[in-house]
């Protein structure tokens, strides 16, 4: 009797998983499952405590749902990765698993480990698949058969092939048998924090019911509205695409079926887009694997002189820069472990072109308190804001974080919304609190900026001009 052995990583769903519904084809094999819970890695990453809350969560789900089609899910903690790829094989030698079916993960750590697990399975068929991405890495190349550096041709390129024929879904496997229980609420020794699900839906299928909400009533006017934090005009379903309890593939299908020109430039395009950004930055990271060792992809960049400022670094973290826009995404972020897509923008441009701050420090702290991080798309993001990787904002470009206030957030609902302490500041004077404080003698308990803008552009500009000439 041949036995399969599905391994649950990133992908935590029944519906459109692709080594599980290739594990689940023959009808006489028998399935099993295994999840294995690194927490000294998650430790070594900084993995935020709502991610890891999130993580478990969606893990007993899945245990459920397996569990419901017949399917046990075998559960197990080691330290790290060298210890995962040893618990692997002993489940298979203990189960005579005669075959493996994972999905593929794209960090170069995860890539090492799962090319040495495959040797070390000498008798054992492995098959990995392309599944957290809708066109696997190396399928949309340039025309020399180099990946692309810059994301307009990558994108024009990638609807192209989209337009030739869309990746298909595959369906949740059938049961297998009777169901089986389970009585094991699956934990793990790491830290975790409460996480609200009426924002980060907490089972599968609240998962794809929000995708469905989001694309029939939000994604045509997602242009509009996308740039707006005091506006639910964002889908919200970064952590499920973080920890694969939703795939792209899903959420493509999903938005063409409510809006079918968005593959044309029509409603829905720009969200598509986003998708799009996000598989830039998987295929990005395949073809460069510095990017997962910390390293700029614009090489010199890497002389600009940060400025080593522990008390500047602790006043960014904790939303207390005296600059409202700033401070009150910071808050947000601590407080929800997310922050919306246009404020990470201005919070990076902050730390790094404001208070001189390597991007390094911004993305470690940004992945210890997001419940939707995730390397590609974190690295991505704050070398973008930095201008230190590919497709990167130009150097010279440099958010005003007043000015970002007065477009964004014009009235201050979102800034009031997170920073009780500027509640009685009237109208558009809150972007410049301490300009409306001194005019009228009124007290303020919040702190004055940290540092002058027009002076820190300055020095920006010359730092990163010094770096480029040597």
């Amino acid at each position: 009797m041949t036995t399969h052995l599905v391994w649950f990583r990133a992908d935590l769903r029944l519906h459109d998983n692709i080594a599980l519904a290739a594990a689940c084809r023959s009808q006489h094999a028998r399935v099993l499952a295994l999840f294995i819970a690194t927490p000294e890695q998650w430790r070594e990453h900084g993995m935020a405590p709502r991610q890891a809350a999130y993580l478990r969560a969606h893990l007993n789900e899945l245990q459920q749902g397996l569990a419901q089609k017949g399917i046990p899910l075998i559960y197990a903690e080691v330290n790290d990765f060298a210890a995962q790829s040893e618990k692997v094989q002993q489940v298979c030698d203990e189960h005579d698993v005669t075959h493996l079916f994972y999905n593929y993960q794209y960090e170069f750590n995860e890539q090492q480990r799962d090319r040495e697990l495959e040797k070390r399975l000498d008798t054992v068929v492995c098959q990995g698949f392309d599944d957290s991405v809708m066109l696997p890495p190396g399928s949309v190349m340039t025309g020399s058969h180099e990946m692309y550096k810059v994301f307009t041709p990558f994108k024009n390129a990638y609807l192209k092939r989209l337009k030739e024929g869309l990746p298909e879904c595959v369906a949740a496997p059938a049961s297998r048998g009777a169901a089986l229980s389970v009585s094991d609420d699956l934990n793990f020794d790491y830290p975790q924090a409460d996480f609200n699900p009426d924002h980060f839906p907490a089972t599968e299928k609240a998962a794809i019911a929000q995708l469905r909400q989001f694309c029939k009533d939000h994604a045509a006017e997602y242009e509009e509205q996308r740039d707006f934090p005091a506006v639910e005009g964002t889908s919200r379903l970064s952590a499920c695409l973080a920890l694969g309890v939703l795939s792209p593939r899903q959420c493509l299908h999903r938005l063409l079926a409510e809006q079918p020109q968005a593959l044309d430039g029509g409603a829905g395009a720009v969200w598509l887009n986003e998708l799009i950004w996000r598989e830039f930055y998987r295929h990005l990271m395949t073809y460069h694997p510095d990017l997962c060792k910390h390293r700029p992809f614009i090489r010199w960049t890497d002389k600009v002189q940060w400025q080593q400022d522990d008390k500047q670094l602790q006043a960014w973290q904790n939303g207390q820069t005296g600059y409202p826009i700033v401070d009150a995404a910071m808050r947000q972020l601590n407080e929800t472990g997310w922050m919306h897509n246009r404020l990470r923008m201005i919070v990076a441009s902050f730390l790094v072109k404001d208070l001189l701050i390597d991007w390094r420090a911004g993305e470690r702290y940004f992945i210890s308190q997001l419940i939707d991080g995730d390397l590609a798309a974190n690295n991505g993001g704050w070398q973008w804001a930095a201008s230190t990787g590919t497709d990167a904002a130009p150097y010279f470009r440099i958010f005003n974080p007043t000015t970002q206030g007065q477009r964004f957030d014009a009235t201050g609902e979102f800034i009031r919304q997170w920073l009780p302490e500027l509640t009685d500041v009237p109208g558009k004077s809150i972007h410049e609190p301490w300009a409306w404080a001194d005019k009228t003698g009124e007290t303020l308990d919040y702190p004055r900026p940290i540092v002058d803008h027009k002076q820190a552009r300055v020095a920006t500009l010359a730092a990163y001009e010094a770096a480029r000439k040597a």
